[in-house]
């Protein structure tokens, strides 16, 4: 008897099983960490910390060409040959093996390997954006990764990443990249209304007040893709707006599956349900523009100034 065939989501966009994963999961969000802090402290302050980003390759994640002095390099996290590759304009490359290892013996070579380039930097070594966080040179805890599952993640976050790219391609007001951010570990693209927000309340562990207020200075709708924490153990794309105008945890969304997270003050839609999917592209992008609608009407934005028609 043949077998049906699979939905196109479950051969092209990769099962992500939160619980199967977690300890890897934890490692490179704070190797990410480790990479992102140094573009951090290396590149001009952008507005809303779009400077600290990274961004999905063909490969994996990178920084993005980073200035040192009137030199540049650049670090990616190759998720094919699971390497670290540190790359000059002077052609010197300098590579670590991604394995299981705690976060402060790639911490450690991570910087040696810097130094060889002749790349002096420092970093503060706080984690951002994690409660009760272990110095990440002092890391010994975290040592886990499994190759097939970092690999996973990836391959979830270029689908998104696709996806993402063409919703942002409707808007013509001020918009973000789609870009990776390395402290709440998430793939995120935001709209902006254009107009001045309240101050924000800040609050978030291991992260200046101030670094959110900036952040949040303008009214914005944001969505993004998230693998999933304690606190909600499975991957999901969300979307929220700030200020949140009266009227948003009960607004209606597609697909019906999309539900308002009260805790995170956010709608979510099960990562699953988009990989499930006859057509994974048409569901997602449903959810986001759904979203984007529901914040932009209540919100009172500006559509016919900020869309693409």
């Amino acid at each position: 008897m043949p077998t049906s065939p699979l939905p196109l989501g479950a051969t092209l966009w990769p099962q992500l099983v939160y619980e199967e994963w977690q300890d890897t999961q934890a490692t490179l969000h704070l190797w990410t960490q480790i990479i992102g802090k140094i573009r951090l402290v290396q590149t001009p302050w952008i507005n809303h910390s779009w400077h600290v980003a990274l961004y999905l390759t063909a490969r994996g994640l990178t920084t993005s060409p980073i200035p040192y002095g009137a030199l540049t390099f650049e670090i990616e996290f190759d998720f094919l040959e699971h390497q670290l590759q540190i790359k000059t304009v002077e052609g010197k490359t300098e590579t670590l093996q991604l394995a299981s290892r705690p976060v402060a013996d790639f911490y450690r070579e991570l910087f040696a390997r810097l130094r060889t380039l002749g790349l002096d930097i420092r970093i503060r070594t706080m984690p951002n954006e994690i409660p009760n966080a272990i110095p990440l040179d002092q890391d010994w805890t975290h040592v886990a990764y499994d190759a097939e599952q970092a690999g996973r993640f990836w391959r979830a976050l270029v689908q998104a990443d696709r996806v993402f790219k063409t919703f942002r391609s409707r808007f013509i007001g001020k918009c973000s990249p789609v870009h990776f951010f390395w402290g709440s570990f998430d793939l995120a693209v935001t709209r902006f209304s254009g107009r001045r927000a309240p101050l924000h309340r800040g609050g978030i562990p291991n992260l200046p007040d101030w670094v959110a207020q900036e952040a949040y200075s303008h009214e914005v709708s944001s969505c993004g893709f998230w693998p999933g924490g304690d606190t909600m153990p499975y991957p999901v794309f969300y979307a929220y707006v700030y200020p949140e105008p009266e009227g948003f945890p009960s607004a209606s969304l597609r697909p019906t599956t999309a539900h308002y997270d009260t805790g995170f003050s956010e709608f979510v839609l099960p990562y699953e349900e988009v990989r499930q999917a006859t057509s994974p592209d048409a569901v997602l992008l449903d959810f986001l523009q759904s979203s984007y609608e529901a914040a932009a009407n209540l919100g009172a934005w500006d559509r016919p100034a900020l869309e693409r028609s």
